[in-house]
Parts: structure tokens; sequence; C-alpha cells
């Protein structure tokens, strides 16, 4: 015990709160199936935060600081959060304006079920390496993506796969961004050193994703006659229906924030239904004629960004395809973010996570264990924290002296934190990142893991490189020589 009367969880104290986590998760699961996210898991979570809180009493915290650590890492996610009701209201505005409409439309005259996976991996990647954020390319290129293939009939749990997948190569190599610079940063690398060693990592993993997506095409004839013939008959097609994606595009390459670029891209997407179809916003907003024109034009566009579009053309597949978004629809996973992060900030503070990351890290016998050491501290960091940053920067705090003891220059740390915390993020359903891109795409997180190819290939190839020693990145000899040759307790 301390003087300040705090003592240190033991191994076993600290094991407790996390398996009390997964056990009740995958209760959660198992009873709920994929509507344990609606509610279910929101509960596990809150009774593992109880668990944490009681462990952290225990050994000398007070419920009071506690609870302000809770309240602190709720109020660290609430950009997550925000960019969430962002991207709601960006597909409410997209579903009204024909935005969306537009891409299934050119993407069935363009692509074929055959390479669709392939494509979508391949266009998803070139995007998030332009403009270097994973969310954005999910909310926007992915969501049209995703109502293609479900056009075409194609699996969606794939599907959403092929867009993580894609999406996460940029977010991973491109200096634009945020995790890449956190990563290097965290680690103390040069940044376009560390891009260059994990995009070697990045390509490799998008590499054999991309084998993998071409192995799952549909082969087949695929009539999409049909379907074209109703969008054409409930919505009036052209190019000037992507003014809004290219105006989000556009603000993220010049590094808006994503909240702002999203949002604008929203605004730009009710503006132009009211212009490009004003008849049909008027229709949703009530169309009685009890509003002047403008100001039910207002209230439809309004409408779509806080609720969403209903889509009523009368062709199911359409309808099911335009009827969607809004604000509200982001609810159920704002509320899972908050619970999740709630967790993390007491985890954090009564050490738990501390004491399972020392466990792991004194395991490390070896460079190629110290690895493996590191990717599983960043996944479980991923798990516990729910946050993809603290997966960044806490791993890449702890592990910074054990790597350089070893001998090795700072990128070989940040290459394995930047490769392994960032994609990995994506495959926890309770994660900002999962939860994120279940609601955007509409696939339960663990139905699209195991087809986020590039996400679990990325940590695995940081371990294989280790274990079979190509590019151990070692620093000179005479600084090696310098550093102690064991790890750090």
């Amino acid at each position: 015990m301390s003087d300040s009367g705090r003592s240190r969880p033991t191994l076993l104290e600290a094991l407790i709160p996390i398996a009390s986590l997964i056990v009740l998760v995958s209760l959660s699961y198992y009873l709920f199936g994929d509507a344990g996210s609606k509610g279910p898991n929101q509960v596990a979570l809150t009774l593992a935060t109880l668990v944490a809180l009681f462990i952290g009493w225990r050994n000398g915290f007070t419920l009071e600081e506690l609870k302000a650590a809770a309240i602190s890492s709720v109020s660290s996610g609430l950009g997550a959060i925000f960019i969430l009701f962002a991207v709601g209201a960006l597909i409410g505005a997209w579903a009204l304006s024909g935005t969306l409409v537009a891409m299934v439309y050119y993407g069935l005259e363009l692509l074929s079920p055959n390479y669709f996976y392939l494509s979508s991996a391949l266009i998803c990647a070139l995007v998030s390496a332009s403009i270097g954020s994973s969310w954005t390319t999910v909310g926007t290129i992915g969501v049209g993506l995703m109502g293609i293939s479900h056009s075409m009939e194609l699996n969606p749990a794939i599907a959403a796969g092929a867009i993580i997948s894609g999406s996460y190569f940029g977010d991973t190599t491109s200096p634009l961004s945020d995790s890449a610079n956190l990563a290097a940063a965290a680690g103390g690398s040069d940044l376009y050193v560390h891009i260059r060693e994990t995009a070697f990592i990045s390509a490799v993993a998008l590499a054999i994703a991309m084998v993998v997506f071409a192995m799952l095409g549909n082969p087949g004839e695929f009539d999409a006659s049909e379907k074209i013939s109703a969008i054409e008959r409930g919505f009036r097609m052209s190019p000037i229906l992507f003014l809004p994606l290219v105006v989000v595009i556009g603000l993220a390459i010049l590094k808006y924030p994503p909240f702002i670029a999203i949002f604008i891209g929203a605004l730009v997407g009710g503006a132009l239904a009211a212009i490009v179809a004003p008849e049909r916003v008027i229709a949703f907003a009530g169309g009685d004629g009890s509003l002047p024109n403008p100001l039910a034009l207002l209230k439809g566009v309004w409408l779509s960004l806080a609720s969403g579009y209903t889509s009523s053309t009368g062709f199911a597949p359409i309808d099911e395809l335009a009827s969607r978004g809004g604000m509200e629809s982001m609810l159920d996973t704002v509320w899972l973010v908050i619970t999740a992060l709630a967790f993390g900030g007491v985890v954090e503070k009564a050490g738990i996570l501390d004491r399972v990351i020392t466990s792991i890290l004194n395991a490390a016998k070896s460079a190629a264990a110290l690895a493996a050491s590191l990717v599983a501290t960043v996944f479980t960091t991923n798990v516990v924290t729910a946050d993809q940053y603290m997966a960044v920067v806490l791993p890449g705090r702890m592990f910074k002296s054990a790597y350089a003891n070893r001998g090795y220059t700072p990128v070989a740390l940040t290459r394995a934190v930047g490769a392994s915390a960032t994609p990995s993020s994506a495959l926890i359903p309770w994660n900002s990142c999962g939860a994120y891109m279940a609601v955007t795409l509409g696939v339960p997180t663990l139905s699209y893991v195991p087809y986020a190819i590039f996400n679990i290939a990325s940590p695995l190839l940081v371990i294989a490189l280790a274990y079979l020693q190509i590019r151990t990145l070692e620093a000179p000899q005479s600084a090696a020589s310098s550093a102690p040759s064991k790890l750090d307790p």
C-alpha cells in the first residue's frame, strides 16, 4: 500500500474486469445476436465498468476519482461522437438528394459482380490514401459501394470487409492521417520515415486482401436493367449529384476536420436536393400546401438531416436503398461508444490496464516475442479503452524503452504500432471504430470481421517480419551498444 493509500492491482485483479467485459459481451451476442448493439451490449459494458470501479475502489481510489476518469474518457470521445452524427446527417441528405442512388446507378453500369469486392477495396484504398481518413472514406464512398453491393445481391459482409480493408490502407500510409502522425510522434520517429516503413507492411497486407477478394468474386451474369430503369423513373440522374461527394473529398484533402468536412457535405447534399428535386423534398416534408414552398423545402432538408429520408418510389429494392440516415440513426452507436469509453477511463485510472500491459511486456524474452507482445498489447488496449488513439499512445509510450534497449530505431516501434493499432480497432464491436463501421455500412462488426482481410493481415505481418528477421530496423551498432541489453521491468 502506497502513502496515498492506493495499491497496485494484482494481475488477477486486473484481469477480472477485462474477463467480465468479454464474458458479458459474449453472453449478450449469444442471447440477442446482432440486436445486442441496440442496448444489451451497453448494459454489458456498464456492468463491466461497475466491476472495474470496485477493483479500483478496493485498491484505494475514491469513487469520485474513478467517476472523474470515466467522464474525462467520455469527453475525449466527443469528437468521434460528433462525426457519427455528421455521417448520419450526410447519409440522410444524400439519400434525399439522390447522391447515394447516383452512386449505385453509375456503379451498376460500370462495375461487375465478378470483381466488385476487388474493385471496392482498390477504390477505397485510393481515396483513403488521398485524404488520410478511413472514417470519411467509409462514410462517403463506402456507403455508395454498399448500396451497389445490395443492388447486385452480393454478400454484404464481404462487401463491408473489402470497403474497410481499402479504407484502412490510407489511414496507415497517408501523411494526412491523424493516426499515422500520432504513431510517429508517440515513438519519436520522423513522420515520413514512419510512413515509408508502415507502407511496406500495408502494401503487403493490401496485396493479400486483393488476392482474397479476387477469389471471392461472384462469377456469373447479372442483369441490372430492371434496377437501372427503376432508378431512372424515380430519380433524375446526372453527374451533378456527385457534387456533395466532391466537396467532402476536397475538404478532406485540404485537411479540414472530419466533422466539418462531412457536415458541410451533408448541407451541400440538402441544398442540392432542394435545387434538383424540389418536388421530392416538398413531398417528404408533408406536401399538404400548409407551408410556403421555401419553408417546405427547408423542412424536408432539415428532416432528412435529423431523421433520415424515406423513399417512396414504389420499387422496393430502391426504396430500401434510399430510405436511411439521419442523426437519429446514430443514437444506439453513440450510447455504445459512451459506455465503452467510460469503462476504458475507469480501467486506465485504476491501473488495471497498466498492470496487464506490464505483464505482457515482461513476458517478451526475444525480439520476435517483443513484437508479438506489442501487438497483443495494442489489441488489448483497443479492447479495453475502445479508442484507437489510446491503442497508439499507451503501447508506444510503454514499449519505447524496451525497443531502444533491444537496439532498434524508433521507427521499428512506430511501424509496429501504426500497422497494428489503427487496423485492429475496426475489429472490435464496442471500439469507436468498430461501432462506426458497423452502423455506417449496416453490417454488424462480427459479421464483417472475417472479411476485413487487411485489418487482420497487417498486425500479423508485424509479428511475421519480426520472426523472419525481415527489415529489423536495428539502430547503428554504436548507438545500440550503449543501451542496456535487457527489457525494462
